[in-house]
């Protein structure tokens, strides 16, 4: 998948599915889920967001960011949490 992101300060950034994982997964790891069960969530939420990104013409990084955490919430609600409140810390 060749896709392209608008990030926060109006670059461009080739999507890369492997961020997504691994905030998916510092979450869920986060919320204390079992390695097996926090992969199996983050391989789902991966596949939701390839399949929702594919169908845009162009996509923002918070738009990417909200529908992973909608993603997420699906699986376990504690690491939507975690992963929603973390990028408000860091």
């Amino acid at each position: 998948m060749k896709k392209h992101i608008v990030k926060r300060h109006g670059h461009r950034e080739r999507f890369d599915e492997r961020k997504i994982y691994a905030s998916c997964y510092a979450a869920c790891l986060c919320a204390h889920m079992h390695h097996e069960h926090a992969e199996k969530a983050c391989e789902k939420v991966v596949r939701g967001i390839k399949k929702w990104i594919a169908k845009k013409q162009e996509v923002t990084s918070h738009q990417i960011f909200q529908e992973t955490a909608k993603l997420i919430r699906k699986q376990n609600k504690n690491a939507a949490f975690m992963y929603a409140t973390h990028r408000d810390i860091s």
